[in-house]
């Protein structure tokens, strides 16, 4: 289990709700609890860069991440889009450091809120000192899935790395499709591998290391996030509705950690669930407040294994009109937003 450490300054990311001031409670950062120490980040001849996952839409690019770094720090479901924000996971092993990128799906964008998730892929694309590109293997390679990744690559000379995930499940010859594909479009090893039962990730991080440009640790070796603990508290506050719920309603919900108050048992967390409409706000509660107690429960769970801390969580629900389409409102709750976007509510 990864322990909680104050942070040393305030980097990273912090995601602040609307209106809330800057605590200290929830803004330590992920890091690993090491006994010795494996390597010096100011050795000589130490490797560190950054490790863009890119792919599209429920290729595997979170189950990667998160067998990858040892810990669950991206959200997964089976429901496609899950990934909104990117997600920083690190691998520190002797003198070697690796910054994994974790971004959201390659796709075509319908409103602001996809437009952002979007850039989020491609930024960390541009940041990107190493490329792992996640394809499902238990799929056929399309034009319109092919483009999109080409295109998305097209202008990125980093060491490209291609991973066809899910070939436990997936049959021969959509295997050989994918690797005729790589051979004839890109530049770049390939690697069959299942980030779900870990078949092959060793090999692809054999090469991942390989290709590291020589530099000091870019991060303490004990971190394996960057992101405060509010992050991932609320993103599994998102992840378990996501598993309860059809159709539009994870679609529509966004969740932020309003209070954070450590030093006390149980910890009480409380998190707002921003929803689009009323009526969605009447489903998360349930009859006699039914199906929000199921939500706190299960997600509590969750919270209590992330943390190794018993917690109270405190859920409220709150509608904010069209929020996936509204400039302030995805500001506000900590979305970087494209600068030439027109079509958005001011």
């Amino acid at each position: 289990m990864a322990r909680l450490h104050p942070p040393s300054g305030l980097q990273g990311r912090c995601n602040l709700s609307i209106g809330e001031e800057l605590l200290h409670e929830g803004q330590h950062f992920v890091t690993r609890d090491r006994t010795t120490t494996e390597g010096s980040n100011t050795a000589e001849g130490t490797r560190a860069g950054y490790v863009t996952l890119v792919g599209r839409p429920n290729a595997g690019k979170s189950t990667l991440l998160n067998h990858l770094v040892g810990e669950h720090l991206s959200i997964v479901t089976a429901k496609a889009q899950t990934t909104w924000q990117r997600v920083t996971g690190m691998l520190s092993t002797g003198n070697d450091q690796m910054i994994f990128l974790d971004t959201p799906g390659l796709l075509e964008v319908r409103d602001l809120l996809q437009r952002t998730m979007l850039g989020a892929a491609l930024e960390a694309l541009a940041e990107a000192d190493i490329i792992i590109l996640v394809v499902d293997a238990t799929t056929r390679p399309s034009s319109r899935e092919t483009v999109s990744t080409l295109t998305a690559l097209k202008e990125n000379a980093a060491p490209l790395h291609v991973a066809l995930n899910k070939v436990d499940i997936a049959d021969k010859e959509a295997i050989r499709a994918w690797e005729n594909w790589v051979d004839t479009e890109l530049v770049g090893s390939v690697y069959r591998l299942s980030s779900l039962t870990g078949e092959g990730v060793d090999t692809l991080l054999v090469g991942v290391r390989a290709d590291l440009p020589v530099g000091p640790f870019l991060y303490p070796e004990q971190d394996i996030a960057s992101d405060p603990v509010r992050f991932f508290v609320a993103e599994l506050v998102r992840e378990t509705i996501f598993e309860l719920y059809q159709q539009e309603i994870p679609y529509s919900t966004f969740c932020q950690v309003e209070e954070f108050r450590e030093g006390q048992d149980p910890v009480y967390i409380q998190v707002q669930i921003f929803v689009e409409r009323q009526s969605q706000k009447g489903i998360l509660i349930g009859k006699k407040g039914r199906a929000i107690r199921e939500l706190g429960e299960l997600a509590r769970t969750k919270v209590e294994h992330f943390l190794d801390e018993r917690v109270y969580l405190d859920l409220w629900v709150k509608p904010l009109k069209a929020w996936r389409k509204n400039r302030a409102y995805l500001s506000q709750l900590g979305f970087r937003l494209p600068e030439d976007d027109e079509s958005s509510v001011p």
